[in-house]
């Protein structure tokens, strides 16, 4: 685990949502289900949301439309689910895997003032865990590739990911425990969340920082 830029910064995130960033398998949508159970909040998933929007699967916005206009259809269904946020709506929100890469995306999320959440694994992990899910699901990821195209997107979109306000190891974790160390990171606390959002006494760089030597962080 480790802190992001803003967590050194003297602004903390606020409101009672946390979103979800990662690479392909990362488990962004298992990991906010458990979250979401852990503190009674609903979860999203924005890729859902851009297809009740286009009336479209993604791999059809992919293949008919091409991955520009993707990114628009994501970028607009993005900034309508911060205004859900901002109101004040309990949610965990799950992003793509390109998602955050777009700097104007990651723009939109810092400027609503809600943690976000790096989910990381070694690409060998990913790999696997993105092709036992297509196997199983018979589905197709429009970006899956080749192993060695899939290695190179991952390298291209780390640096983006680690701009996120926590990372959080996953490898060999259980969602449930990942779940965990998340709530704990973060301060969150269901019983007191009607109060008011993050617990930022418990949100230091400190804590952040025993915990990457704990678990040794990855560049």
């Amino acid at each position: 685990m480790r802190e992001g830029k803003n967590a050194a910064s003297s602004t903390r995130p606020r409101g009672q949502a946390v979103v979800l960033v990662g690479f392909m398998g990362a488990g962004k949508s298992s990991v906010g289900r458990a979250l979401c159970e852990r503190l009674g909040w609903a979860f999203e998933d924005l890729d859902e949301r851009i297809e009740r929007r286009e009336q479209r699967m993604v791999a059809e916005i992919f293949g008919e439309s091409g991955e520009s206009e993707f990114r628009r259809a994501e970028h607009a269904a993005l900034k309508e689910l911060l205004s859900e946020l901002r109101a004040g709506a309990g949610k965990v929100a799950a992003l793509g895997g390109g998602a955050f890469a777009q700097e104007q995306n990651a723009r939109l999320i810092e400027a609503a003032g809600v943690p976000t959440v790096f989910l990381d694994a070694s690409v060998e992990e990913l790999w696997q865990r993105c092709r036992e899910q297509a196997e199983r699901q018979g589905t197709k990821r429009p970006l899956l590739g080749s192993r060695e195209s899939f290695s190179r997107l991952h390298q291209a979109r780390r640096p983006h990911y680690l701009k996120a306000f926590l990372r959080q190891e996953t490898g060999g974790k259980s969602v449930e425990g990942i779940a965990a160390e998340i709530v704990q990171a973060l301060g969150l606390d269901r019983n007191r969340l009607g109060q008011g959002s993050l617990d930022q006494s418990g949100l230091d760089r400190g804590s952040l920082d025993r915990g990457s030597r704990r678990r040794g962080e990855k560049q």
